[in-house]
C-alpha cells in the first residue's frame, strides 16, 4: 500500500485547521498556546497514561483541588498523594510523580526535553507532551492515538515503536508543535477510532492509504498481548466496611497502598489451608465467607475469596486510606451480605 504522497504543508493546515475547530475543551489546555502551565499539563499526562479521558477528567480535577501547585504536592505526605489518585490505578505513577514534584520544588522547573526526562517516572511521551505543549519546544508524542493514525495514514499493518516516532516526527508541525501534537491525538480519540473510524469525516482522508484501500480497521494490526495470568487469594475483613484492619501493600502495582489482609493462595494449596495461613500470621480466627471478586490488573485477574474474622487488632478508618478498587470491591461483600441478612430476618 502506498505511503501518504500530499505535500506536508497542505496536510498540517489540513488536520490543524480541523483542530482548531473540532479540539476537544481540556482543562489542561487553557492557556496560549506553547505557554502553558507546566504543572497542569505533566499532572495531566501522567494521569492519563492507563486512563480514558472521559474518566480521567474527575480525577483530574479532584487531584488538582487537593494539590493545586506543585509545591503542595512535593510538601504532602505519599499516602495522601496515594488517597487523591484512589481509582486512577497503576499507582507508582503517583509514587513518581510525588518524588519528581519534590525534585522540582527543590531545583526548579526543567528548562527542556532532557531535563524532564531525568525526572522519576518521565519518560520519552511524557517529555516531548510536555515540553511542546508547555514551551513550544519542537518535540513529536509518540502513543497509541498517534500509532493509530499513521498507522493508517500510510498503510503501515505492523508500525514498530521506532518507526512511529520517526514519522511522527516528520510530520511534526515547527511551528505549532504543541497544537500538532495534540490534533494528532484528538483524531485518533474522536474520529480515526479503533473499530468505527468516522473517515467520512476526517480532515486527512484524502491523504489516507488505508482508506483508499478500503480497509481502514485493518490497520494497525492486532497487537499480540502477553497472557493473563489467573491468581486466586484469600483476605479477611476484620471489623466493617467503615472501620477495619488493614495492611500497607508492597510490590509494583499495590505498592504504598491500604488493603484487607490478603493472601495468595500458592500452587497445591486449598482455599482452606491459604485461609488457615493467613489468619495465623495475623492471630486471627476466621469466621464465616463474605463472598468472592475478581479484579483485572495488567496481565493478572485476581479472584479474591474474602471472610469475615475476628482478632484483637487495631483498626483504621476505612474513608482515610488509599484503596485499590480491588479493596473497594471485597469491602462491598460485607454490604451485600449483612443486607441479605436483614432481608431474610
Amino acid at each position: 500500500m502506498s505511503a501518504v504522497c500530499a505535500p506536508l504543508p497542505g496536510l498540517r493546515a489540513a488536520l490543524l485547521a480541523w483542530f482548531d475547530a473540532a479540539g476537544r475543551d481540556l482543562p489542561w489546555r487553557h492557556g496560549k498556546e506553547g505557554q502553558r502551565e507546566p504543572y497542569r499539563v505533566w499532572v495531566a499526562e501522567i494521569l492519563l497514561q492507563q486512563t480514558q479521558v472521559v474518566r480521567g477528567l474527575q480525577y483530574y480535577g479532584r487531584f488538582l483541588q487537593a494539590f493545586p501547585t506543585v509545591e503542595a504536592l512535593a510538601r504532602a505526605p505519599v499516602e495522601d498523594v496515594l488517597k487523591a489518585w484512589e481509582g486512577c490505578g497503576y499507582y507508582a505513577r503517583a509514587r513518581l510523580l510525588h518524588r519528581a514534584a519534590q525534585q522540582v520544588a527543590a531545583s526548579g522547573w526543567p528548562s527542556g526535553y532532557d531535563g524532564w526526562r531525568a525526572l522519576p517516572g518521565v519518560g520519552p511521551y511524557t517529555a516531548a507532551a510536555v515540553t511542546s505543549l508547555a514551551y513550544g519546544e519542537r518535540r513529536a508524542v509518540s502513543d497509541g492515538n498517534v500509532r493509530r493514525v499513521l498507522s493508517r495514514l500510510y498503510g503501515e499493518a505492523r508500525p514498530t515503536d521506532a518507526w512511529v516516532q520517526a514519522r511522527a516526527d516528520a510530520l511534526l508541525d515547527p511551528a505549532r508543535p504543541g497544537a500538532w501534537n495534540e490534533a494528532v491525538m484528538d483524531l485518533g480519540a474522536t474520529v480515526c477510532t479503533p473499530r468505527n473510524p468516522r473517515c467520512p469525516e476526517c480532515p486527512l482522508v484524502a491523504h489516507c492509504a488505508a482508506w483508499a484501500g478500503g480497509t481502514p480497521t485493518a490497520f494497525p494490526a492486532p497487537k499480540v498481548r502477553a497472557a493473563v495470568r489467573a491468581v486466586t487469594a484469600v483476605a479477611v475483613l476484620i471489623g466493617d466496611p467503615q472501620q477495619a484492619v488493614l495492611e500497607r501493600r508492597g510490590g509494583g502495582l499495590l505498592g504504598g497502598l491500604s488493603g484487607l489482609p490478603m493472601r495468595e493462595v500458592a500452587p497445591g494449596e486449598s482455599l482452606a489451608q491459604a485461609l488457615q495461613a493467613l489468619c495465623e500470621r495475623l492471630g486471627a480466627q476466621s469466621g464465616e465467607p463474605l463472598g468472592q471478586v475478581t479484579h483485572r490488573m495488567t496481565h493478572r485477574e485476581i479472584t479474591l475469596h474474602v471472610y469475615a474474622a475476628h482478632a484483637p487488632l487495631p483498626r483504621l478508618e476505612v474513608a482515610e486510606a488509599a484503596l485499590s478498587r480491588l479493596d473497594h470491591k471485597a469491602l462491598a461483600l460485607w454490604n451485600v451480605r449483612h443486607a441479605g441478612l436483614f432481608a431474610g430476618a
